[in-house]
Order: C-alpha cells, then structure tokens, then sequence
C-alpha cells in the first residue's frame, strides 16, 4: 500500500530536538508526572497505587472508568459510545481503515491534518479537497462544501479547531454541515468525522465548543490526550461514534491495538478527573501566549494572518520571496528558531507558529524572527 510521506511530522522529526526556540510546538506544554499528581489532588503516594498492578493488557476498550471520564466530555454519550485507541492518531486512522474503500467520495476540508487526505487516498478513495480561505476567515463556505458533496459521498473529514490555522467551527456552522451531510450515501447520510484533538482550546468562555458527536447521528469524534490536557506521552486517544462504526473500527483495532497499555489508561483517567484543573492551565498559557503573538504580529505589519480563536496554531503569511522550506531552516540555522513550514501542510507561503509551549519560548524567540526578517528585508532591497 503506498502512503505519501507525512509532512508535518517528518519535518518535526528531523528539526524540533535541534532548536533554541520551539515555536512550531503543538501540544500544551506538557505536564511532568509530578505535575499531574498535584493538579489531581494526590501526591507521589498515589503511585503507589500502581504497585499491585498486574500488567496484563487490561481493559480491550479501555477501562470502565476511563470510558466514563471520557463520556463526560460530552453531552450525551455513555461508555459504550466509546473505544480507547493509541492516540488521536491511531483513532483516525482506524476509523477511515474501517470506513472507507477504493473508489469511496471522501470530502476533506484543507489545510488540515494530512492524515484526513492521505490516508483515504492510500486506500483507493477519492478525495475531494474544498479549500478553506484566509478571506473566509478559514471557516468553510458551506456553498462550496454542499456543491462538493453528492449523494454519494460517504465521508465528510475536518479538524475543529482548525490544524493549522485555529479557526473555530460554532454549534450552528457544524450543524450546517450535518444538514449538507444528510444527502450523503443514498440520504442515509455521509458521515462526518471531525478531529476534535484541540477542543477545549477555544479562546472565549470554558474554552469547549461542541462536538459533532453530539449534534449528528452520523457524526464521528476523534480526540486524545495530547493537546489541551498537555500529555503526549500517554499516546492516548479515541473515538466516539455511533456502535456500528466502533464495531467496524474494532474488528480493525484488533489487528493493530489488541488494547492500551494500562499505566496510560490510569494516569489519563487520573487526568480526567482533573480535567477543570489542567483545562483551566492549558487556557492561562494559550491565552496568555496568543497575547503575546498578537502583539508581535502587530509589530510585523508586513505579516499577514487571521488571529485564531481556538487551538494553539496560527498560520501566518510572510512578505519574502522565498519558498517556505527554505525559510524555516535558514531561520533554525541562523537563530534557533524553529516554525513549521505551510509548504508541508499545502499552503505554500506560509508558515505555522505554535503558541502553547513555554512563555519564554515566545518572548526569546519572537524577537529573534523580526531579527531574522529584517535582515533578509534589506537583502531583498540591495
């Protein structure tokens, strides 16, 4: 089966252990283990705990009570509207393994994370990709997604928030797009998978926006510990869907998950029952970080971008004639900084920051970009 490379994470592969300043971070900072226990109310005595534990592969769904902790994340949903996967990612390759064939229509909404064009395409679908745009404030026109979509199709795939631009998808724009979906397969509907990775990061309110799993009946969610609850390591995901889906998705997951390891379903369900605490971190630094860009970007006029209201990316377009690769590492070369270039995400020109690492992160290496610009301004100009 062939696969295109993936091109955001070969890029962090190569480049994020050798930089001064990570601003092409994604995940919120991520808590030590120390950190958790505190923000749980526990301290290091609670490890004990773990003593007993026979390390057995557990709970194939995932524990009774992390599945609880994660129904909680949703409106109306129960264990069993759950499955515990490797990750987000390995939720969402799951579910278009399960979903999807040669020759199936498949909608994406671009840019977004690759795994929602590749990974259907190296399993014979056909992808049609509508272009999300800067003018529109990256949300989807829905004229553009309804012309897209055929009683045929049978997938419609996003991320909200947004990778990479952190634009936000309200309860009204999702349900407009469930409306869309309806005519899919026949009118029983196309699903709509929605990478909810970053939800919770919005930058109003408690920071939760709505999920797709609770306002469609085909809607599928995909999610993990990752992003806004700051901890990566667990490689902790899953996906809430419909039964039949995850009963799809099961019979795949048996070939490559067989079940997650125990001490990650533990400490996430721990996690979980902190979710107010580390929810309300992750929205100090986010928050505090986008301040702190915005103020920049505000010191760059020759920068373009569209402020996000959710997630922990902006994507900005650059003002030098220069391919974006390339900018980004003489960039890493030159100063230590570190950004994502958008030629790896299909939107040459641009490049992404993240904004949910560490303050000092920003504040030493933000400098350093206008630095970096200024001299390459004035190379252009002789």
């Amino acid at each position: 089966m062939h696969i295109d490379p993936f091109g955001v994470e070969m890029w962090m592969n190569a480049h994020e252990n050798d930089c001064d300043h990570n601003l092409a971070e994604t995940c919120v900072t991520s808590l030590t283990l120390e950190e958790l226990l505190h923000l749980s109310g526990r301290n290091a005595t609670a490890l004990s705990q773990l003593l007993p534990l026979k390390l057995t592969y557990g709970a194939i769904e995932g524990s009774d009570g992390l599945r609880d902790a994660i129904a909680g994340l949703y409106a109306a949903k129960t264990r069993n509207d759950i499955l515990v996967t490797h990750g987000t990612a390995g939720a969402n390759a799951l579910v278009w393994a399960a979903l999807v064939g040669p020759d199936d229509p498949v909608v994406s909404l671009v840019p977004t994370y690759q795994q929602h064009i590749s990974i259907p395409e190296s399993l014979g679908a056909k992808v049609t990709k509508v272009q999300l745009s800067a003018a529109d404030r990256w949300l989807p026109d829905m004229e553009a997604l309804a012309a897209a979509v055929t009683p045929a199709t049978l997938v419609i795939a996003l991320t909200n928030p947004n990778n990479p631009t952190g634009s936000l998808i309200d309860r009204a724009g999702l349900e407009k797009i469930a409306e869309i979906a309806r005519i899919g397969q026949g009118g029983a509907g196309a699903w709509v998978l929605v990478d909810e990775v970053y939800r919770g990061s919005a930058q109003d309110d408690d920071g939760m926006g709505p999920s797709i799993a609770d306002l469609y009946d085909r809607g599928i969610s995909t999610a993990g510990m990752s992003k806004v609850f700051s901890l990566a390591g667990l490689r902790l995901g899953w996906i809430c869907a419909p039964a039949d889906v995850l009963q799809a998705v099961s019979h795949h997951r048996d070939y490559n998950t067989i079940s997650v390891g125990m001490i990650d379903d533990h400490l996430a369900t721990l996690a979980l029952g902190a979710r107010d605490r580390i929810l309300a971190r992750s929205r100090e630094i986010t928050r505090g970080n986008l301040t702190l860009l915005s103020g920049w970007m505000a010191s760059e006029p020759a920068l373009n971008w569209v402020r996000p209201t959710a997630g922990t990316t902006a994507l900005i377009r650059y003002d030098l004639d220069i391919p974006s690769e390339q900018l980004c590492l003489d960039l890493l070369a030159e100063e230590g900084v570190l950004f994502t270039p958008g030629a790896v995400m299909g939107v040459e020109g641009t490049v992404r920051i993240g904004f949910a690492n560490d303050p000092a992160a920003m504040r030493g290496g933000l400098p350093k970009v206008s630095a970096f610009l200024r001299r390459r301004r004035s190379m252009t100009q002789t």
